[in-house]
């Protein structure tokens, strides 16, 4: 969210908290809500629902943030 959204590192982790909120490792069920990785959440906050057909080149994470996993 910082280097496609722009928004600052403080901005980022309450954008991307508000979305994907922390969930202790013994959490019922955790993670059962978002099956997709965080990449896909962060590309719809920031272009919209429709990302993938308006801009095909974010639809899969780039090998920059894959490097951070």
């Amino acid at each position: 969210m910082r280097h496609h959204g722009g928004l600052t590192p403080s901005q980022a982790r309450a954008a991307a908290l508000e979305r994907y909120p922390y969930e202790p490792d013994d959490a019922p069920f955790r993670g059962l809500v978002f099956h997709d990785e965080a990449w896909h959440w962060a590309m719809s906050v920031i272009h919209g629902d429709r990302y993938m057909v308006e801009l095909p080149g974010l639809a899969q994470p780039s090998a920059e943030y894959r490097a951070l996993e």
